[in-house]
């Protein structure tokens, strides 16, 4: 295996166990209707690296089901993150709309999957403000502090590994 490809992993497999332990570590707060994922801010590195994307996927769907979700939620939980990741890695060139693609992605799919996976009483709308608030304080708040935490050594930490 090339050495490229090796570092790609290991970046993808770093940001996956990343994406678990701080999704685990506020697991109250990181699952139901009302929920806040730190993790979720993590969902910037595609502008730093693609390596990232499949690193979210995996370690979303890794926390869905080291949390308990049902299959579905595990599914289309780590399909919007999915999403979000991709579209973050699109929009790399346009800095100021990087946290987007996530927010708008969980906000659009996570109520869905809440009401009928779950058989939650809440309106979808009602679930889409509460998932949405979660979004943009995880993705838009600490997803932009960690962008800008991470912008000085960009070329340190994600070298050799812009590419999918």
């Amino acid at each position: 295996m090339k050495q490229k490809n090796v570092v790609y992993l290991v970046h993808s497999a770093a940001i996956a166990a990343l994406y678990v332990v701080l999704t685990m570590l506020v697991a109250p707060i990181a699952f139901g209707p009302i929920q806040f994922r730190f993790s979720e801010a993590l969902t910037i590195l595609p502008f730093f690296t693609s390596a990232a994307i499949p690193g979210l996927f995996i370690g979303c769907l890794l926390s869905n089901l080291i949390g308990g979700a049902i299959i579905w939620d595990v599914l289309f939980g780590s399909l919007a993150t999915l999403i979000g990741a991709l579209g973050t890695y699109l929009l790399r060139r346009h800095r100021k709309f990087l946290c987007l693609p996530p927010i708008i992605s969980n906000t659009l799919i996570i109520p869905f999957v809440l009401r009928y996976a779950y058989g939650e009483a809440a309106l979808i709308p009602y679930l889409m403000l509460t998932i949405g608030i979660g979004e943009i304080l995880s993705v838009g708040v600490c997803g932009n502090l960690l962008l800008e935490t991470l912008m000085p050594y960009r070329e340190i930490l994600f070298k050799k590994t812009n590419q999918i």
